[in-house]
């Protein structure tokens, strides 16, 4: 698997000598070998100064670089000395004054191979007891906090799973009790089952009745030893002793947004989003794709505005249309949109005075022709669907039309492999033989690489193995950068149907489960390619990349 930078990107790979350690191998896009990009890394604290044997600029762990930490240790092997000279490196890194070349890759230490398989249970190492059956510690009184202000509390706590018994204390036998219902019940792996007792027992070794541990602290401690963190604040919300103080990602992102603004716009703007999540009083609830999408269009007019104006009472109607001006087409009745959405909210809430979006017209569109794609782009999705995973999710949304987030919310009752019928957001519908192959072959992997999950969701990752929820929008397959992406695959599925039985909207919401008006679209669309052959492959037809293409073209992408 191919590391990842510090943002999250994924680094490429060559093969060339190593700028830091010489070593011939595949290199970063830094010039240096994977070890010597982990040497660097900011969390080892390892500071770039002049190294003091061979005197060159490098990452220095005790004022030494790594390569002749490399060369003191093949001395250290080669030294006649007490057994204690064959383990230390340190006593030879001053001695150092030559360096041998090596392949990257080739210093790590290998010990003896094993002679036999290891056993555990009744013939080879015993396991470990699972912990005992405990309940909530009863408690007749509390002792009321000395301090009302918070205290950040120490949780440095070491502690040896192997040779140090257990701390003797209620809570954390009730945790320890409640992680191992939830690891046998989810089927954690060993590793998970770990970390979870060493965070717990950092946590809760000195708890007392009464204490309240704050999520954001428990982020910090064990952010940097386990990936365990979501499971180990379910738990102590379990138990009812955390509080969750952390912003939400939202809140984190909607703060970015804001930074630039003046306080009397940024104040309204942070109302107008959050009603837009979460909803109000005659208010419903939009999706959060909805909110990115209406603040990604007026961050530029917030910003000009804050410039000039303090508050969005000053905005007047002729601001409005000299930013309407810079967007055309889609873009323009998005941002008209969002505008009007802002401005009737305020006005609503009797923050304004005058709604200057009031009696602004959006330019009127004509519905084009929806275009099926031609065989080649999808030859290239195929092509670009690799895993079993990927498959399934192909095969799903091409051949049935259906949409990531039915996909994703597919469960394993959803799955009749005897009888092969599928069912997709309620509908059933037969299963044909590449979609039957794709599934088989995805639970065949399914099976080989979690056995022991308890996630009744068809498709799952390494991240929600150990959970119970779907997997994320981001998993699925991508096929960005292709004309037939999964949204474009499903729309032409359903015109494919269209074309096919004579653009028949009832049998197209019979057979995909869509609306009237959706039908309708499809078999006009399907109407005009059939008496009208010449005008497939317009310009401006969704066929082409970059347009939306879905059912309802005068609302943002975001919204559906």
């Amino acid at each position: 698997m191919a590391p990842y930078d510090h943002d999250g990107s994924k680094i490429p790979r060559t093969v060339t000598s190593c700028a830091s350690c010489l070593a011939w191998g595949r290199t970063r896009a830094q010039g240096v070998c994977l070890a010597c990009y982990a040497f660097a890394t900011p969390r080892f604290g390892h500071a770039v100064g002049e190294c003091g044997a061979c005197k060159r600029r490098q990452p220095l762990k005790t004022g030494y670089c790594r390569l002749c930490w490399c060369q003191a240790a093949l001395d250290r092997m080669l030294a006649d000395g007490d057994a204690r000279s064959r383990v230390v490196i340190a006593p030879h890194l001053p001695d150092v004054r030559h360096h041998q070349l090596f392949l990257a890759g080739m210093t790590r230490r290998k010990g003896r191979p094993r002679t036999a398989p290891r056993r555990y249970g009744e013939k080879g190492r015993p396991l470990k007891p699972p912990p005992l059956v405990a309940a909530r510690p009863r408690t007749d009184w509390v002792q009321p906090p000395l301090f009302t202000d918070r205290l950040r509390r120490d949780y440095r706590y070491r502690h040896d799973l192997r040779t140090d018994p257990l701390p003797d204390n209620p809570w954390l036998a009730w945790a320890l009790h409640l992680a191992h219902t939830r690891a046998e019940a989810h089927g954690w792996n060993r590793r998970i089952r770990q970390a979870m007792q060493r965070n717990l027992i950092m946590l809760l070794s000195t708890h007392i009745t009464g204490e309240v541990i704050h999520a954001s602290d428990v982020h910090e401690a064990i952010k940097q030893r386990s990936n365990s963190v979501t499971h180990t604040i379910e738990i102590l919300q379990t138990m009812g002793v955390v509080l969750e103080d952390r912003p939400t990602s939202f809140e984190r992102w909607l703060q970015r947004k804001l930074t630039p603004l003046v306080p009397g716009i940024a104040t309204v703007v942070q109302q107008w989003a959050r009603t837009l999540r979460d909803g109000g009083p005659r208010t419903r609830a939009r999706r959060p794709g909805t909110v990115g999408t209406f603040m990604r269009y007026i961050p530029p007019a917030l910003v000009d505005w804050s410039a000039r104006y303090d508050t969005l009472r000053q905005v007047t109607r002729d601001d409005v249309l000299t930013y309407l001006a810079t967007w055309h087409g889609v873009d323009r009745t998005t941002v008209l949109t969002v505008l009007r959405s802002l401005f009737t909210w305020a006005k609503k809430k009797q923050l304004l005075f005058v709604n200057p979006t009031a009696g602004i017209k959006g330019p009127r569109r004509e519905r084009p022709v929806l275009q099926p794609l031609r065989p080649e782009d999808i030859t290239r999705a195929v092509e670009a669907a690799t895993t079993p995973q990927a498959r399934v999710f192909l095969v799903l949304a091409a051949v049935h039309a259906a949409r990531p987030a039915a996909i994703r919310g597919l469960q394993l009752d959803d799955v009749d492999l005897g009888n092969r019928r599928l069912t997709v957001a309620g509908l059933a519908r037969p299963l044909d033989d590449l979609t039957l192959q794709a599934i088989t072959d995805w639970l065949d992997h399914r099976r080989r690489r979690w056995p022991n999950t308890a996630n009744r969701h068809l498709l799952i990752s390494a991240r929600t193995a150990v959970d119970t929820g779907p997997v994320s929008a981001t998993w699925l397959l991508n096929l960005r950068g292709l004309p037939a992406t999964v949204e474009r695959l499903r729309l032409d599925r359903q015109l494919e149907e269209a074309l096919t039985h004579g653009a028949d909207p009832l049998h197209l919401a019979a057979v995909f489960g869509i609306g009237e008006s959706t039908a309708i679209r499809y078999a006009e669309s399907a109407r005009q390619l059939l008496e009208r052959p010449h005008e497939s492959r317009s310009p401006q037809s969704p066929g082409t990349p970059g347009s939306t293409g879905g059912e309802e073209p005068n609302r943002p992408s975001g919204s559906r």
